[in-house]
């Protein structure tokens, strides 16, 4: 009898990616693999690429270093956006020997024939063109919350952005495929799901192959919210444009969805989101964000912000900053531009020297700190409900209330994966905030 073959996965980027890689790992599983951990030795190596920060890209190549030196003789395989944006590049890399595209990608087990190494990476990757079909995806690794997607694909054309080019059109799940993978989560005991997709507030668009729309963003989150055992629902991020007052006010008065916004903002510049050709003015963001704060004012509201593109002089620079002071949010995730190949940005005049960008970036970092220190402050004295994750963080627990402020407690081992009701007491050195136990929401 052959021994069960071994396989492991790597995943960089997005929750998107993670969701992706999940089911992949499925997909193995029912062909007779044994799924280990990435560090053991495995006869394949499968590695999600991202390539949305310069970084994401560099590092695949460590990764792939790491996997050799486990095993020598394994077979090494590169998915993803980086594999679909530069598979040349990637089958280049010493000890690579197969990279699929994105529209591969989801049938790797039809690719491996002998699991033999090959002297060059083979590459299989289609014209972006004709990633238009749908892949539902969920993971289920962390025992507390899984990532469902949604929705894949993005129209826009934001001019600093490879994702259009990575994973092609914008198109969507079908309603009863995403209400039957979130009872199938829900099944398995897990108390939180995190909606993710490329645009998710895009959702209906190529529900069937087309363009035609038969459901909307607002009628997903109106269907998931009646969807029974599962407990938490948290949208990850959305377009502003996207965003609109009917699904805040849902989630204001939602059964299950958490009052945690993740809105990209990118420029807090007119001139620059024009440049940038994102699809709303600053005036716009400032109003959803106080939508939300009129309807839910304990929400959390996280921002995506850009540093240093094309043109960005120092007085674009304070406009977004002091935009975002003046902002009622509640943390910054703060991305320092890096040129893309194939992208409009790349080509433009007015290239802002790194040393500039890496102190924007510094400046904006210190501002979501003392932002994110703020709103911890204001919850002290309320009462939350807290999920507890799994792991042991030197000798505490962490957890998340629904509006997402980090909390820590010594660790129980029976506290993993429960609700509890909570009051909001101080803040830790550390900046992650200690509570009282009130009770027991579910086991």
């Amino acid at each position: 009898m052959n021994p069960t073959k071994k396989v492991a996965f790597y995943t960089l980027g997005c929750k998107l990616n993670f969701s992706e890689t999940s089911t992949i790992a499925r997909s193995f599983k029912d062909e007779g693999f044994e799924r280990v951990d990435f560090k053991e030795e495995a006869d394949i190596y499968v590695i999600n690429t991202c390539s949305v920060t310069e970084n994401a890209d560099k590092r695949f190549k460590t990764i792939v270093k790491q996997a050799q030196k486990v095993n020598p003789d394994a077979f090494v395989a590169a998915i993803g956006c980086y594999a679909q944006l530069k598979p040349e590049e990637l089958a280049d890399v010493n000890g690579v020997d197969l990279v699929l595209g994105a529209t591969e990608k989801f049938k790797i087990t039809d690719y491996l024939n002998e699991l033999t190494k090959n002297d060059f990476g083979e590459v299989h990757s289609c014209e972006i063109e004709d990633a238009d079909f749908y892949v539902g995806s969920y993971s289920i690794g962390d025992r507390t919350r899984a990532f469902l997607k949604v929705q894949d694909g993005c129209d826009y054309k934001c001019t600093y952005c490879t994702i259009p080019l990575a994973r092609g059109i914008s198109r969507s799940d079908t309603m009863d495929n995403v209400l039957q993978n979130a009872k199938e989560i829900s099944n398995q005991g897990i108390k939180e799901i995190v909606l993710t997709g490329v645009n998710i507030g895009d959702y209906g668009k190529g529900e069937f192959g087309n363009k035609k729309h038969e459901h909307t963003f607002l009628d997903l989150v109106t269907e998931l919210d009646n969807v029974e055992g599962i407990e938490r629902l948290r949208i990850s991020s959305i377009e502003p444009n996207l965003l609109k007052n009917e699904t805040i006010d849902l989630v204001s008065k939602s059964r299950a969805f958490v009052p945690h916004f993740h809105v990209p903002l990118q420029s807090g510049s007119n001139d620059i989101l024009r440049k940038m050709k994102r699809r709303y003015m600053k005036e716009l963001y400032a109003d959803r964000v106080s939508k939300i704060k009129e309807v839910m004012p304990q929400a959390c509201i996280g921002v995506d912000v850009i540093v240093g593109f094309p043109s960005e002089t120092e007085e674009h620079f304070l406009e977004t900053y002091n935009f975002l002071n003046e902002l009622d949010i509640s943390y910054l995730h703060v991305f320092t531009y890096s040129e893309r190949a194939n992208t409009e940005a790349a080509e433009m005049d007015g290239i802002v020297p790194k040393a500039v960008r890496s102190k924007r970036s510094k400046m904006l970092r210190g501002l979501s700190a003392k932002k994110r220190r703020a709103f911890y402050e204001n919850q002290l004295g309320t009462k939350r409900t807290v999920l507890f994750e799994g792991e042991n963080k030197e000798g505490y627990i962490h957890g998340f209330t629904e509006n997402y402020v980090k909390v820590k407690t010594p660790w129980n081992p029976e506290l993993v994966n429960s609700l509890y009701k909570v009051c909001l007491s101080k803040i830790d050195d550390d900046g992650l905030v200690r509570f009282d136990f009130i009770e027991s929401l579910v086991s």
